[in-house]
This record gives structure tokens, C-alpha cells and sequence, in this order.
């Protein structure tokens, strides 16, 4: 349901990238409120059935049709954003117009899997899920930022006040201390007597 309701407050949004699952999941949930409300407009009276040998046609009421009218911009604009996943411009929709082979090559195209890092559409969208690297690229600085551990690696300023990192390096204890030697494990940290000045 959160990727229904993702797409749609991008309601009109045609820029960026859109994974298969936010795609797919929006499709199911249309076609599962479409048939709500097709079976609603048959009770209400409005829609109609129709058979012929071994086709069925329906013709959607006042409900399906608002529906179908108020989810027609989202679905354009996912659709162009699945595509620029795949890192196609979202024109190519307009493919959809050559009967049957052109439904054929979108539906391909929509089921493709993305390209695995930033593209000239965005950043990849499993990567930003996921909490890899911030909007804008690489960290700054060569600092840690969000999707990167703050423990166990270098902190602003160089290494950690003791030489080395806390967690996932060398440990504090038998480690150099702030005075120049370990604290346990190695040499005592001595103090000398001070000579009297004259």
C-alpha cells in the first residue's frame, strides 16, 4: 500500500526514478480497485456485461471511469520514471500506440531491471532505500556521512582521540593512549620526578 500511495503523492512528477516494485505494486492496486468498483457500478446498475461466444466484454460506470480519469497523470508519470530507471526517456509510453507489439515491448521494458547506479535520470532508487550514498554522489570530504559506519572508521579530524578507531579497528586497551603509551598490556605510563630548578 506505501508504494500506492508513494506514486501517488508524485502525482504528477516525471522527473527522477521509479524500481520495479513501486511500478508493479501501483498496477496491482489499481487493477484491484478497478474491479471494486466495476463490481459496484454492476450493482448499482451502471455498468454492463456483455458476452459473445467466448469474449466477455464490460463497460465500466460513473465510478470506474472517475477513478480511471483521476489516476491517469500518476500513472504516466510512474511509468516515465520506470523507464528512466532503465534509463530510457519516458517518451517512449507513446509506444503503447502500435497495437499489440508496442504494449509487448513497454511491458518488457517496465519489467526490466533498473541500472545498478546513478544515471543521467537520478540516483538509483535501490541504492537510496537501502541508505547507500546521499543525494549528490560520493560523501564530501572524505568524511562519513549517511549509509556510511561512523564507528570504526575515521572521524572528523583524523583518527579517534587515542590513535585508533573504537569499534571494528585496533581496541583502546594495549592500544596508544593519549599520553604516548598503552595504558594495560604494555608499558605503564610513568611519571618522572621534575628536578628542582635552581
Amino acid at each position: 500500500m506505501q508504494w500506492y500511495l508513494k506514486v501517488l503523492k508524485q502525482y504528477a512528477d516525471f522527473s527522477g526514478r521509479a524500481r520495479r516494485t513501486e511500478f508493479w505494486m501501483f498496477v496491482l492496486f489499481n487493477v484491484l480497485i478497478s474491479i471494486v468498483l466495476a463490481l459496484i457500478d454492476s450493482l448499482l446498475g451502471f455498468g454492463s456485461f456483455s458476452g459473445s461466444g467466448s469474449s466477455v466484454a464490460f463497460s465500466s460506470g460513473p465510478l470506474g471511469a472517475i477513478y480511471s480519469l483521476a489516476v491517469l497523470v500518476p500513472s504516466l508519470a510512474v511509468g516515465a520514471r520506470r523507464l528512466h530507471d532503465i534509463d530510457r526517456t519516458g517518451w517512449w509510453q507513446l509506444i503503447a500506440l502500435i497495437p499489440l507489439i508496442g504494449a509487448i515491448v513497454l511491458i518488457v521494458f517496465w519489467a526490466s531491471e533498473g541500472n545498478r547506479g546513478p544515471n543521467q535520470y537520478g540516483m538509483d532508487p535501490k541504492q537510496d532505500a537501502a541508505g547507500g550514498y546521499p543525494q549528490g554522489g560520493y560523501p564530501q570530504g572524505g568524511e562519513p556521512q549517511q549509509g556510511y559506519p561512523q564507528q570504526g572508521g575515521y572521524q572528523q579530524g583524523g583518527y579517534q582521540q587515542g590513535g585508533y578507531p573504537q569499534q571494528g579497528g585496533y581496541p583502546q586497551q594495549g592500544g596508544y593512549q593519549q599520553g604516548g603509551y598503552p595504558q594495560q598490556g604494555g608499558y605503564q605510563q610513568q611519571q618522572y620526578p621534575q628536578q628542582p630548578q635552581a
